[in-house]
């Protein structure tokens, strides 16, 4: 992860965050001034940003909004107060409604975003500047730290193009939080062939098989979606899966419920996105599951294993 430190000073009411990159300056200012590099990693995992207007100039006024699984939204907005290009930008970041006009109860927030060079690379600091203790504490009982945290896990895969990123690592799995855990892998084809074999009964029976010696005997695919596989002609190794779509914004993000047939307990949540660069898309999986002792319980089956061996498969399909 690209985050060093992350500090709250509530004598100076400022709150600190600094990120070192394994890169050139000017592509990590390119990152953070480009509205569609930084919705990849503005919001955290499971929160994804969209940037519906970007004017980074000293007067200029930056929107955005934020989406969580079940389709909840944050919306916020910068007035862009100064700008030294390559080196630094300042801002005052709020919360607003649907209107585009400040939320009441919630603080706005100076923000500078500073850019330097290091022996490695780079270095971002971004510090946040709050009016009163009462609005630095606020923010940080929201969640800011560990928010910030895990959005700045993301960096890297902008930093880098898609290949030099993920090319040749397989399906990679981190663990997030006691209960989220992502999944990556590059898909070599576009994003629409990726969702589409997600989606098309036809193309899901050539791949989503797990290891080999598996056949999928059931798929229906829909708003309800239900998968059943067994082991060759052996009945008795018959399981499956059935999942509701949460939301669906084709062709780049699907969440959705899912729980294992005739099993008790709560379903797992799968987040589903998608980023196409250069004929090549990156497959995100984010997992939520409802406990610490389900995720590792489901880890500990060889599900990475299983995935990847699907995802070799996928990856036929789509060059297909």
């Amino acid at each position: 992860m690209p985050v060093t430190d992350i500090t709250t000073d509530p004598e100076n009411l400022t709150m600190t965050l600094v990120a070192d990159a394994a890169a050139p300056v000017a592509r990590l200012w390119e990152a953070f001034t480009d509205p569609r590099q930084l919705e990849r990693f503005w919001g955290p995992p499971g929160w994804p940003a969209t940037f519906t207007s970007f004017d980074l100039r000293p007067g200029g006024r930056v929107d955005y909004r934020m989406t969580s699984p079940q389709g909840e939204r944050s919306a916020g907005s910068w007035e862009v107060l100064n700008v030294e290009p390559g080196r630094s930008f300042e801002v005052l970041d709020s919360f607003i409604g649907d209107d585009g006009e400040k939320l009441d109860g919630f603080p706005s927030m100076r923000m500078l975003f500073s850019f330097e060079a290091t022996a490695e690379g780079s270095r971002l600091t971004n510090t946040t500047f709050f009016t009163s203790l009462e609005a630095l504490e606020q923010v940080v009982a929201m969640g800011a730290i560990e928010g910030s945290r895990l959005a700045m896990s993301q960096l890297d895969a902008v930093l880098q193009d898609l290949r030099a990123y993920a090319q040749g690592k397989g399906t990679r799995t981190e663990l997030l939080t006691d209960q989220h855990v992502r999944i990556t892998r590059l898909i070599e084809g576009s994003r629409e062939l990726v969702w589409r074999a997600h989606h098309e009964p036809e193309l899901l029976r050539q791949w989503l098989l797990g290891p080999d010696g598996w056949q999928m005997i059931e798929c229906e695919v829909g708003e309800t979606t239900r998968f059943v596989w067994q082991q060759g002609d052996d009945e008795s190794t018959r399981f499956g899966f059935e999942s509701e779509t949460v939301l669906s914004e084709p062709i780049w993000r699907e969440v959705s419920t899912e729980r294992m047939i005739g099993m008790p307990g709560p379903a797992t949540l799968n987040d589903l996105q998608l980023y196409e660069e250069d004929g090549a898309t990156l497959l995100t999986l984010l997992l939520e599951y409802p406990d610490r002792e389900t995720r590792d319980m489901i880890l500990a089956t060889g599900m990475t294993d299983g995935m990847e061996a699907s995802y070799v498969r996928l990856e036929a399909v789509v060059a297909g």
